[in-house]
């Protein structure tokens, strides 16, 4: 009786589309998420953000370890992105400062701390060459003036909601029911 071992396919293995820009996906996701949040409840979501900032800069790393291709590449790699998202965090912080403060409203320093993640983001995104992390950038950049036009325009916000919400209900329930029928044939 002969065991023996499958044979390994010759062609290297190389992860689908969709689990390569999954972390780009996740972050997004959670950019959203934090966006949404902020521009319902009101408040500023400063914990949030400062968690999101190092997720980014892990990304970042990941994205660019490939590109480095020795010792020395990958720890400048490592060095600049822990001073660059540490140098965020400092702004971050430097805007929650009581002085600062009291100049700002809850609205405007989230707003500020998301604008400065923004930039933050963009920036990474050209450091390590990745279009990826700067369309992730540019897309939070729209979030900017959204978070502004949805806290004014909150009715109009949930009515839009809801008929898209609606009509993907229809189309869920159209989709759902030619299965149905397609099925019973």
């Amino acid at each position: 009786m002969s065991t023996a071992a499958p044979q390994a396919s010759s062609k290297p293995r190389h992860p689908s589309l969709w689990v390569r820009e999954l972390p780009f996906i996740v972050v997004l996701a959670l950019t959203i998420l934090g966006v949404a949040y902020t521009s319902v409840s009101r408040q500023p979501i400063i914990v949030y953000w400062e968690i999101l900032a190092p997720i980014i800069g892990v990304v970042c790393v990941t994205y660019g370890w490939h590109s480095a291709t020795d010792k020395a590449g990958r720890l400048r790699l490592i060095s600049t992105q822990l001073l660059h998202w540490l140098a965020f965090l400092v702004v971050i912080n430097l805007v929650l400062l009581p002085s600062v403060q009291r100049v700002l409203t809850a609205n405007a320093t989230g707003i500020a701390i998301f604008t400065l993640l923004t930039l933050g983001t963009f920036t990474a995104g050209v450091h390590v060459l990745s279009w990826q992390i700067c369309l992730l950038g540019m897309i939070m950049a729209l979030g900017i003036p959204a978070i502004a036009w949805i806290e004014n325009s909150a009715l109009i916000f949930v009515l839009i909601a809801a008929g898209v919400l609606g009509i993907v209900a229809v189309f869920w329930w159209h989709w759902r029911e030619r299965g149905s029928a397609e099925s019973a044939r």
